[in-house]
């Protein structure tokens, strides 16, 4: 079994943390039961480019459990566990290719490694693995059904491909699930964001101005939990209808560059290149906190900031203080990278039960599909998403009403009046 981790001797301690997050993963462990009993994936091969934490390991454990062969490697350089990716080698026999903090040329290194499975099915977070079997492994595509892709930043990339008519094989956006991006990305990036930037930094949240760049699903989690710990929000956007949504959600919206000027803390989840630039920069406050929890680390342009920094220096682990040269400081957390990943550990397990179960299903659902799909961007099946809402309800003690048979005969009628 081939293999690239830190260090096998961390593996120990990487199985207790992965059984602690599987304790809070009821909806991913009852498929994970299911799996093993009807072997639905059996002699599938997967390649799968995700961050490698606890909850990536239960859902590499139930796609094992249901027959197939994978590969495992990081989708982030600063994402990965490196106990857990010990655990998922020497425990679960899964090769996996991560190591926390890899450089650029060890990270595609990886890739190709994974992709060396020669998969039948891909499984992304960012789309890394699509472009690169596109760009660098074209003789890979022939063997390829289908991908599942499970951020926003993947979903762009993989939507534009498709319109320019480039993708070679059937996507599931497993992102655009209801119990995935209501959820994941709301309350999921909103706490392990905070999580991330109070770990790295230890300042407190109250009272400061704490600007949200951008209102996605994953800006409104950000920005509900900055106010819950007592913050100013201010929300920068360039959707007119964002911003106007934050605006009646009770933020403060306003152009980057007048935040720039009274900011405390900014942090970027805009999926977008360049969005906090040199000039913003330059009008910061001194020690101004910069962030991003978007998927890549293109939303601050840390070029243009080296450009006008006299000095640079890491003054705490995940904190890089740059220099201006009129002795103004900006600190920037993670290398730019996502923060939640970079200095905590993503997301809660319980959240990230729901997103995983779409990845597990919707690779199901690609393996049994009698159709021949086209090669495109899909939702993931409207009866998958409910499933998993229903399941996830069961596991936490919730029930709910019923419609009546009466109430079922009005909604599918025209013709009952006032």
């Amino acid at each position: 079994m081939n293999y690239d981790i830190k260090d096998i001797k961390l593996a120990k301690n990487g199985l207790l943390r992965i059984e602690w997050a599987n304790q809070s993963m009821q909806v991913l462990n009852n498929i994970k039961n299911r799996f093993a009993k009807e072997k639905p994936l059996k002699g599938v091969t997967i390649a799968a480019c995700l961050h490698v934490t606890t909850e990536t390991a239960s859902l590499m454990q139930t796609l094992k459990a249901g027959g197939a062969k994978i590969t495992l490697c990081a989708s982030n350089p600063l994402s990965t566990q490196d106990d857990v990716a010990a655990s998922l080698v020497k425990h679960d026999k899964i090769s996996v290719f991560a190591i926390k903090g890899e450089d650029n040329k060890t990270y595609y290194k990886h890739i190709h490694s994974a992709l060396d499975i020669k998969p039948q099915y891909t499984m992304d977070d960012g789309a890394d693995l699509v472009s690169t079997i596109h760009s660098e492994r074209q003789e890979l595509i022939e063997n390829v059904r289908g991908g599942t892709e499970e951020t926003t930043t993947g979903i762009i990339r993989l939507k534009s491909m498709a319109a320019d008519g480039v993708l070679q094989y059937p996507i599931i956006a497993v992102n655009d699930a209801k119990t995935k991006h209501f959820f994941d990305n709301r309350y999921g990036t909103g706490q392990s964001t905070m999580d991330g930037i109070i770990r790295a930094t230890n300042r407190l949240i109250a009272g400061s101005n704490f600007v949200v760049c951008g209102y996605g699903w994953c800006g409104k989690g950000l920005a509900l939990r900055a106010r819950g710990m007592g913050a100013n929000v201010i929300v920068t956007e360039v959707d007119p209808t964002a911003a106007l949504e934050a605006v009646m959600d009770g933020f403060t919206a306003m152009p980057i560059r007048q935040a720039a000027r009274i900011g405390d803390f900014f942090c970027t989840v805009t999926g977008n290149i360049n969005v906090i630039r040199k000039e913003h920069f330059q009008i910061m406050k001194d020690g101004a906190i910069v962030a991003n929890s978007g998927h890549f680390n293109v939303e601050l342009d840390l070029d243009g900031l080296g450009s006008i920094a006299k000095s640079r220096r890491t003054i705490r682990p995940f904190v890089e203080e740059y220099v201006l040269e009129n002795d103004k400081c900006i600190n920037v957390l993670g290398d730019g990278r996502l923060i939640n990943l970079a200095a905590a550990e993503g997301h809660p397990s319980s959240v990230m039960d729901m997103s995983f179960a779409n990845q597990a299903l919707s690779v199901e659902y690609m393996v049994n599909s009698k159709k021949g799909l086209e090669n495109t961007v899909y939702p993931v099946p409207e009866e998958i998403d409910k499933a998993i809402a229903k399941e996830k309800l069961k596991s936490m003690n919730v029930k709910i009403d019923r419609l009546t048979p009466e109430q079922k005969q009005y909604l599918a009628s025209w013709s009952f009046g006032t």
